[in-house]
């Protein structure tokens, strides 16, 4: 094997493992690093997204909530099912299947567009060497022409609660319980805390969720963010606000939780208790004291606009940069790179990132919110369409929530699209699309949507912001 590569790519993520991809179909020679290893001890491609994140936790949440479904949901549509039980270690067991196909697709594709896989930890060095450890020790020096820094992150560990694995785990020690825990604190009302939160309260366990925020998912909508915790808790998750843990103690198979709120000191007692604050860029021991790349005050690489280090042919993308740790911005920026290397001249729109928490329902936006915008003094428009008004919703007997559409009140150029509800990923993105070639309000509210979809919810909010919606009351008439 020839120790010079044009494209040397650290991490199989879903930034690395596109970037090299891309980078190999642009015919340039490509190497990619990962020292991951699966269940079975192998080496495993794609990063946390696929192996402990994105697509283990979504094949749980789907499944719980087919479950749910199954168990207290189907007596609407006048179906019986009788007394309905959950496998967990089957659950379990499927979710670990989905992980081995999609890695495995992973290293075909590797295969099939000549890129060539570095098992090992990557370190950066001087003059854009790459120096790949192998878990017996032994070192390799490869020279690159350009280097891509895909690390990724890895969960935060705070100090009042170590991590176990067994009685306090973090998200990846999460996805491997073999039972409901009778009793389940998290640690975090973020996406991680929420989404897992949700999986084993469908399942039984009695959830408290502890969040040190007075205020709730304070980076949604504030009018999404206030019908999420309504909805939250109604299907039972405790959510603590403004409350602080403070210490943990392991007692057997059990954890005492103390933590401060407005009422002062509480404890409480959990079969398992999971911490989900938050994650770190993964950046230890990945850059040589001379290699010339650069941290900013948080710990990640320091990178221009268009991924590029302080070190001439040297990137660094996804959860090592800054931005939101999400596996599509990662992507993206991966393509770019690739892209730029070959000579092209693409950019990332940093504007329209679209997050989202994959509760049920789910939530979702693009775009600035309502608050924002308002902090910029920037005057705006509001068309916002209920699920309950939706034929389609009604059908499906899915009918929480809303889509929210926020545009210039001047030039009606939508500038934020926000939804809580059924497929409400899927509806947030259409308005991604649209934003992206600078729509207005009223272009999308002159489209054509199929009947019945809950596509149409799109539409009535776009309809909304100039009061001409038709299917609920407007509150000014056009």
């Amino acid at each position: 094997m020839s120790d010079k590569f044009d494209v040397i790519v650290i991490g199989a993520g879903p930034g690395g493992y596109v970037a090299a991809i891309r980078a190999a179909q642009l015919g340039l020679k490509t190497a990619c690093v990962e020292k991951f290893k699966g269940q079975d001890g192998n080496l495993a491609l794609g990063g946390t997204c696929l192996n402990v994140g994105c697509i283990p936790s979504k094949a749980l949440l789907d499944s719980t909530w087919k479950y749910h479904e199954a168990k207290d949901g189907l007596a609407v549509h006048g179906i019986s099912t009788g007394d309905v039980k959950m496998d967990v270690p089957a659950m379990i067991g499927r979710k670990n299947t989905i992980i081995k196909n999609l890695t495995g697709g992973i290293a075909g594709l590797f295969k099939a567009n000549g890129v060539t896989t570095l098992e090992g930890h990557g370190k950066v060095l001087a003059n854009r060497q790459v120096e790949v450890t192998g878990t017996d020790g032994s070192a390799k020096v490869y020279e690159a022409a350009n280097i891509i820094i895909a690390a990724g992150s890895q969960p935060i560990d705070i100090p009042p609660a170590p991590v176990d694995q067994q009685v306090i785990v973090d998200s990846t020690g999460a996805l491997e319980f073999q039972a409901a825990p009778g009793k389940l604190g998290v640690i975090g009302a973020g996406v991680i805390g929420l989404e897992l939160g949700s999986v084993w309260s469908r399942l039984g366990s009695e959830v408290t969720v502890i969040e040190a925020q007075d205020k709730f998912l304070t980076t949604v909508d504030e009018q999404v963010s206030k019908e999420a915790l309504k909805v939250l808790t109604k299907q039972g998750l405790d959510i603590r606000l403004g409350a602080r843990l403070t210490a943990t103690e392991v007692k057997g198979e059990q954890v005492v939780v103390t933590f401060a709120d407005a009422n002062g000191e509480q404890q409480m007692t959990f079969d398992k208790l999971i911490v989900a604050v938050g994650r770190r860029p993964e950046t230890k021991n990945l850059l040589a004291t001379d290699s010339g790349v650069n941290l900013d005050e948080r710990g990640f690489i320091f990178v221009d606009d268009h991924c590029a280090t302080s070190v001439p042919g040297v990137y660094a993308i996804g959860d090592v940069v800054r931005g939101p740790m999400l596996a599509h911005k990662a992507s993206e920026e991966g393509v770019m790179v690739a892209e730029r290397i070959a000579g092209q001249k693409p950019q990332v729109n940093y504007d329209l990132i679209p997050g989202v928490i994959y509760t049920h329902p789910e939530i979702a936006g693009v775009g600035k919110t309502e608050q924002q915008l308002k902090a910029e003094g920037v005057a705006v428009n509001v068309g916002v369409f209920p699920f309950a008004a939706s034929g389609r919703a009604m059908a499906a007997n899915d009918t929480t929530g809303f889509v929210k559409i926020i545009a210039d009140a001047t030039t009606d150029r939508v500038l934020g699209v926000h939804a809580i509800g059924p497929s409400a990923a899927e509806l947030v993105q259409q308005g991604a699309i649209a934003m992206e070639f600078g729509s207005s309000a009223e272009d999308i509210g002159m489209m054509v949507f199929s009947h019945p979809t809950l596509s149409e919810t799109v539409k009535e909010a776009a309809l909304a912001v100039n009061g001409a919606a038709i299917h609920v009351a407007n509150r000014k008439k056009r």
